[in-house]
C-alpha cells in the first residue's frame, strides 16, 4: 500500500481515483497531479514505481494543503466565526445550518434526531 500524506491509499485502483482518499484533494486536483507529473490516467497505483509514488508524495507536501493541516485551517476558520459572535458564528455554536436553509421542516441533519414535545396528546371525541 502506497502511504501519501499519511493515508494509506488503494492500490487496486487508478491513480486519480487512489488520490482523493486523501482529505482535501478531490477529482480536479487528482488530475492536475497526474498531468503535472506526466502519469497516465489508467495507471494504476500498483504499477507505479516507488520513485513515481515519491515524486507524488513531494508534490503534496510542496503545493497543496491537505488533511491535518486542512482539516486544522477549517477548524480555525469556523472557531474564528464562533468568537467574533456574528450571525454564522453563531449557527455554528448552535448547530444549526449556517447557510440560510430553512428550519421550520427539514434540517434535521444539524439539529439531530426530533424530539417529542411533552404535554402535547391527541383529543378524541
Amino acid at each position: 500500500m502506497a502511504r501519501i500524506a499519511g493515508v494509506n491509499i488503494p492500490t487496486n485502483k487508478r491513480v486519480t481515483i487512489s488520490l482523493r482518499y486523501i482529505y482535501g484533494i478531490g477529482p480536479t486536483k487528482a488530475e492536475e497531479i497526474c498531468r503535472k507529473l506526466g502519469i497516465a490516467d489508467a495507471r494504476r497505483v500498483n504499477q507505479l514505481s516507488d520513485d513515481e509514488v515519491l515524486r507524488i508524495r513531494e508534490l503534496i507536501d510542496r503545493e497543496y494543503r491537505v488533511e491535518g493541516d486542512l482539516r486544522r485551517e477549517n477548524a480555525m476558520n469556523i472557531k474564528r466565526l464562533m468568537d467574533l459572535g456574528c450571525y454564522r458564528g453563531l449557527r455554528h455554536r448552535r448547530g444549526l445550518p449556517v447557510r440560510g436553509q430553512r428550519t421550520h421542516t427539514n434540517a434535521r441533519t444539524r439539529k439531530g434526531k426530533a424530539v417529542a414535545i411533552a404535554g402535547k396528546k391527541k383529543v378524541t371525541k
